[in-house]
């Protein structure tokens, strides 16, 4: 019996967050907001919920708020109300949690309202958490070490595969594999990272070098250089093949489409990529520093 539940609550988030759970109505508490905690049962309505009844949800994978942002959408609350109702559920003390909808909270304490419209669900720790992470990730301002951490909340606390958790927030399965990837950079590169300091594209460059020293000191000076992705491509080249001159007048030219072909790759893959090509023929060469790396270029093949 609990395998068939398990199969349904993990199929069904992938129709999105108002679907993972089934409701029931319930039009006599719909109609008659605020109401006490002790006469609190699910219904598919919102309903107004004093904002001092509502806790923090435990379960938020988002670190940061942009407090400029926080401020325009307590501006429109103040002028408009709140738009769309957050999720909640009962807690036995009488008191709410929140599912999701945390900025809107936010903002609406800032916007000086006494009450938020809410639907509460009547949803177990697991569930709830299950519900937050998969509404963030379904967001598209989170941050890329916000969203690692997120994908691997899910891997780690629901055992779910890349696969898994592409389907179920609408992702590519090379895109999760990418963001889970970053959380191997070094804290302070995260920390950069998290700040805006350095893109995406930036930190998954920098995953090519071997070592946490080596990946800190490029990040730095691509930092203070204000390198373009681009350019940090060309730098972590040049330290991972710091044998190898430009003018070398044993090297071949590299056709243009075979260059884009192993550049695309090198990004895709985070890892150092040499393709040799004659005529049509040749060989692909990826190289890995780490055990980690080769689990990740497996993943990346065949999806185990």
């Amino acid at each position: 019996m609990s395998t068939t539940t398990d199969h349904l609550k993990r199929r069904a988030l992938g129709k999105g967050l108002e679907s993972l759970l089934p409701r029931v109505d319930s039009p006599a508490l719909a109609t008659s907001p605020p109401f006490p905690p002790a006469q609190a049962q699910e219904s598919g309505k919102p309903r107004e919920i004093a904002l001092d009844q509502i806790d923090k949800n435990p379960f938020q994978t988002r670190s940061h708020f942009d407090e400029q942002q926080l401020g325009e959408l307590a501006a429109s609350i103040a002028a408009t109300g709140v738009v769309q109702p957050i999720l909640v559920r009962s807690l036995p003390n009488g008191r709410f949690q929140l599912i999701a909808g945390e900025r809107r909270w936010l903002a609406s304490q800032k916007a000086g309202k006494s009450v938020i419209p809410a639907i509460l669900r009547q949803v177990s720790d697991e569930q709830a958490m299950e519900m937050t992470i998969v509404e963030n990730l379904q967001r598209a301002d989170l941050n890329p070490i916000e969203q690692a951490r997120a994908y691997d909340r899910l891997s780690r606390d629901f055992k779910m595969t890349q696969e898994q958790m592409a389907q179920r927030t609408g992702k590519d399965r090379a895109s999760v594999a990418n963001f889970l990837r970053l959380l191997k950079l070094p804290a302070e590169v995260q920390v950069l990272v998290e700040k805006g300091e350095l893109t995406f594209g930036h930190a998954r460059t920098l995953l090519a070098l071997e070592s946490p020293e080596a990946i800190l000191k490029a990040a730095k000076k691509v930092g203070a250089l204000s390198m373009s992705v681009r350019q940090t491509e060309s730098y972590v080249q040049g330290l991972l093949n710091p044998e190898k001159k430009k003018d070398s007048k044993n090297d071949l030219p590299l056709d243009p489409n075979v260059k884009e072909a192993q550049d695309k790759l090198q990004r895709s893959l985070g890892l150092k990529v040499r393709i040799e090509d004659k005529n049509g023929r040749g060989r692909v060469v990826i190289e890995y520093a780490r055990l980690e790396d080769f689990d990740a270029l497996m993943e990346a093949i065949i999806g185990q």
